[in-house]
């Protein structure tokens, strides 16, 4: 058996040993002082076949000392292993008939290639003497005549399409090839102009490289590899990930010299190198713009001119507007950064272009059909009790005062106003009735199912649907731009401040059972956090508790409830805990009702200094409360007007900057505003979700915002 397995071996090597020779080539090291012309004047071959059987050598001045090329002794050039690609490949036109030539004195191979619109390979494909002697006076040559290729014939070869690999971004594929994001979008019609999606697999029509030909170019780099002491076929192929017959079919002068030889120069396929893969998950990227220098981007991009020249090797032949530079991926804690793309800092105000004229719908339950306005106490009444009214009104009344801000820095709005009567019928009914067409966005409504309605019709139009009090929607909308956080952007912001924050403190997570997300997030952040036991999922088991304090750590405890009374019960008793031994902190990563109930202490809470995460914070008396007090007689705006007043501002400056949300939203980045920030990122067809917020804590029986900057 073992005699039969040893045959096999034998035959399996002949005829691999027979496969090269047929091929009838050689390997050649380049030595000092040796060209490509000396070369080729010694094996009787044309450098240009010796180029075109070595893809990695472009041009004469590549081949260098120890350099290994691949020598093709009968002149027929040397087709490399390709890896297979997807990608069909365009054939070349074959001759649609011949002429014959008769060589005169001083007649060149250049000059006949011009003279009959032929390339030099093409010559001497049909007259194969040409691979193996210079051109001679009294040649009779065959000419071949190739159908003339059109305008667009020409343009298409200038391209390709490229297959998109996961992981991959237009960003980082217009960084591959050069090119602008605008430029990608032109070659590529199908791609949407509103999104930034590529799916796994999508074929893009893209500018071939410089160099780069049809099929013969589809080949790997190489590599010349000294051969180290002990070193095998086997082993060799493992480490560069080919099999061991392809090392031998690539360097036929093993099989001469009986095998692998320490200090034998052969040429391998060259490393991939996957440490500077060109995705969002390694690098961020910025798109150059007109008449920016090296020295200012190097100190608007927080990195070194030599980092800068290393990461993108194509800047030696220049700085160029549309040119997508590569950066690392650390730097964007330092910069403003948007789907890995670094925004430029735009000044809203300052960029108003006042030709722009918005238009701009509000749909909200004003329940006009409900209210009496002749009743003024029953009316009242109906605002305290009603939180729809309260929500439309409050927020109307803000945006009220953004309209007459905007219109005094020039900018016309044309605004229409429904009243949705919290009616799924009357929304249907207004969305039949209006004409939608040239609409730039719609704020509201304010329930889920008429936000629905509102956003699939809108959708149809391309018109952006503002979302005035929602985070998300069960269905997906890829048109809705949700104005408040996630209570997950929520939750991750609070851990990770307190993850930067945390020097060894002791954490005690005190969570009921419909809090099991948060609990299971905080434990993942702080593994050797303790775990409280709750009774009945309402109260503390209290001596257990108290043995987990420690008097030795600052206590960090987090309470992740919506019960009130439970908030109170905690806050009593981490308060009493509080001692000059004992240093006690509270936090939360949802501040629900439950912590602003009546039931609650604020003193407690300023006591434990309390923290929690948030989409508001209160304001000052800046030029919003005071514009809002003079158009209402006094009155101070409630967070709904001040979120009326932020959400519709925020649109209006971005509209009248450029009159198109879906466009500005990727190149604005964090705006803030009274009470509210927004920074929108585009979860492709789910929508825009708003991921700004704030950190605040209770001090001296005020509560104020956490400064991340100071830390």
């Amino acid at each position: 058996m073992k005699k039969s397995v040893l045959v096999l071996g034998l035959i399996v090597f002949l005829l691999a040993t027979v496969q090269v020779l047929a091929q009838n080539r050689t390997t050649h090291v380049v030595k000092e002082g040796e060209t490509l012309q000396s070369i080729s004047r010694q094996y009787r071959v044309t450098p240009y076949t010796i180029l075109q059987s070595n893809k990695e050598i472009k041009t004469a001045a590549d081949v260098k000392e120890n350099v290994v090329l691949i020598i093709p002794l009968d002149g027929v050039v040397v087709k490399q292993e390709e890896k297979p690609k997807p990608v069909a490949v365009q054939e070349e036109d074959k001759p649609i008939g011949f002429s014959r030539h008769r060589v005169r004195k001083r007649e060149t191979l250049f000059g006949l290639t011009q003279k009959y619109e032929i390339t030099e390979e093409q010559l001497k494909r049909y007259n194969r003497q040409l691979y193996a002697e210079p051109l001679k006076k009294g040649m009779i040559l065959q000419i071949p005549k190739y159908p003339e290729r059109t305008d667009e014939d020409e343009r298409e070869l200038d391209f390709e399409t490229y297959t998109v690999l996961p992981k991959e971004t237009r960003w980082s594929i217009a960084h591959k090839y050069g090119i602008t994001i605008d430029s990608m979008v032109a070659l590529n019609p199908d791609l949407e102009k509103n999104s930034n999606y590529l799916a796994v697999g999508q074929e893009l029509k893209l500018p071939r490289p410089k160099g780069d030909s049809l099929k013969d170019q589809e080949v790997d780099l190489f590599t010349s590899f000294t051969v180290p002491p002990k070193q095998t076929l086997y082993s060799l192929g493992k480490e560069y990930g080919i099999p061991s017959d392809s090392i031998v079919k690539l360097n036929p002068e093993i099989i001469k010299r009986g095998g692998l030889k320490e200090g034998m120069v052969i040429r391998l396929p060259k490393k991939k190198d996957t440490s500077g893969e060109v995705n969002t998950e390694n690098f961020i990227f910025y798109e150059v713009k007109p008449k920016q220098n090296i020295f200012r981007l190097t100190q608007n991009l927080k990195i070194s001119r030599d980092d800068l020249y290393r990461l993108n090797p194509d800047l030696e032949n220049g700085l160029k507007a549309g040119m997508v530079l590569k950066l690392p991926k650390e730097n964007a804690a330092m910069l403003e950064v948007k789907n890995a793309l670094v925004l430029d800092k735009i000044n809203l105000i300052d960029s108003i272009n006042i030709e722009n004229r918005p238009s701009l719908v509000f749909m909200l339950p004003f329940r006009l059909d409900r209210i009496d306005i002749n009743d003024w106490k029953k009316t009242t009444n109906q605002i305290k009790t009603r939180r729809d009214l309260s929500v439309s009104l409050g927020f109307y009344s803000g945006a009220m005062v953004a309209l007459d801000s905007i219109k005094k820095m020039g900018v016309s709005v044309n605004v229409k106003t429904f009243d949705t009567e919290l009616n799924q019928a009357k929304v249907k009914e207004i969305l039949f009735r209006e004409n939608l067409a040239n609409v730039n966005a719609i704020v509201g409504p304010i329930s889920g199912s008429a936000l629905d309605e509102v956003a699939v019709k809108a959708a149809q139009n391309n018109i952006p649907v503002i979302a005035p009090i929602a985070s998300d929607r069960p269905l997906s909308h890829g048109n809705v731009f949700y104005t408040v956080p996630t209570e997950a952007v929520l939750r991750d912001k609070m851990l990770a401040y307190m993850q930067k924050t945390y020097t060894d403190q002791n954490v005690v997570i005190i969570a009921d059972s419909t809090h099991q997300v948060a609990h299971d997030s905080i434990l993942s952040k702080f593994p050797t956090a303790q775990i409280a036991k709750i009774i009945d999922n309402k109260s503390l088991h209290l001596d257990e508790f108290l043995i987990q304090l420690s008097e030795e750590k600052e206590n960090w405890v987090f309470v992740e409830t919506d019960q009130a009374n439970m908030v109170s019960s905690v806050s009593s008793i981490l308060n009493s805990a509080i001692t000059e031994e004992m240093s006690v902190r509270m936090f939360t990563t949802n501040y629900s009702s439950a912590f602003q109930d009546d039931a609650v202490q604020v003193t407690h809470l300023s006591k434990l200094r309390f923290a929690y995460p948030s989409f508001y914070r209160e304001p000052g008396n800046d030029s919003f409360t005071k514009a809002y007090r003079k158009k209402y007689d006094g009155l101070k705006p409630d967070r709904y007007a001040v979120r009326g007043f932020d959400v519709t501002f925020d649109i209006l400056l971005k509209l009248a900057h450029k009159n198109n949300l879906f466009e500005t939203s990727k190149i604005i980045g964090l705006t803030e505003y009274t009470g509210n920030s927004f920074d929108y990122f585009n979860d492709w067809s789910s929508g825009y979700y708003n991921k700004a917020s704030y950190l605040m804590e209770y001090e001296d029986l005020r509560i104020k915002e956490i400064k991340l900057n100071d830390l």
